[in-house]
């Protein structure tokens, strides 16, 4: 494996990075994918972090991309806390299992940290973060509203002991609110792809559709 360079994205990069993404998601959570439009809208919404948003390159190729937002907890007096929140994470299929993904959350969570952020909430299967810090929502009473705790919610303190035991609803950006009609069009300026059925949308599915008690 040749050394990874980690550097911002910049504007030039945007068209790669956004095929990569569509590569590297294709088919994964459901028929096709959308997360290349996400990647696409997100760079311009007043939540977007550019100083948090990172390629990775072997060779001068971009094999990865991460990148963040802002995002909010309130707790039960209405107390508001800004953190952070990041996805699409993407590594060009071929390249995936090497290090990549890991390479660019670590230097992310780093540059975060120096930035003055202190915890992270995403969504996401756990067997693939639990080894880089992050736990259960619940174990930090994190919960998306009513009590709810989803399997998928996890937590990072970027600083330790930042959560003090009280409960904290989570809110991302409304930038994750994308149309699919909307990325349907956006998805006719690529190259076609067939969609198709894989296992990983039944894993997916189950976990975005589960929670702790």
């Amino acid at each position: 494996m040749r050394e990874i360079v980690i550097r911002n994205e910049s504007k030039a990069d945007y068209r790669e990075v956004e095929e990569l993404t569509r590569e590297a998601f294709w088919n994964v959570h459901a028929p096709g994918c959308n997360e290349h439009y996400l990647v696409h809208v997100m760079r311009g919404h007043d939540d977007f972090i550019p100083e948090l948003d990172f390629v990775a390159e072997i060779d001068g190729k971009i094999v990865g991309n991460i990148l963040y937002t802002k995002a909010k907890l309130v707790d039960e007096n209405g107390n508001e806390k800004v953190v952070l929140t990041f996805g699409p994470i993407s590594v060009l299929p071929e390249y995936q299992r090497k290090g990549i993904g890991r390479a660019l959350l670590n230097h992310s969570f780093n540059k975060a940290l120096e930035s003055g952020y202190d915890a992270i909430v995403i969504f996401g299967n756990p067997g693939n973060y639990v080894t880089c810090g992050f736990k259960s929502c619940k174990k930090y009473n994190v919960c998306a509203g009513n009590d709810y705790f989803p399997t998928a919610m996890l937590v990072k303190e970027l600083k330790a002991g930042i959560f003090d035991g009280r409960k904290w609803t989570y809110s991302e950006s409304p930038v994750y609110e994308i149309s699919e009609k909307e990325a349907e069009e956006f998805d006719k300026m690529f190259v076609p792809k067939e969609k198709g059925y894989r296992s990983s949308q039944e894993e997916f599915y189950i976990y975005s559709h589960s929670s702790i008690q």
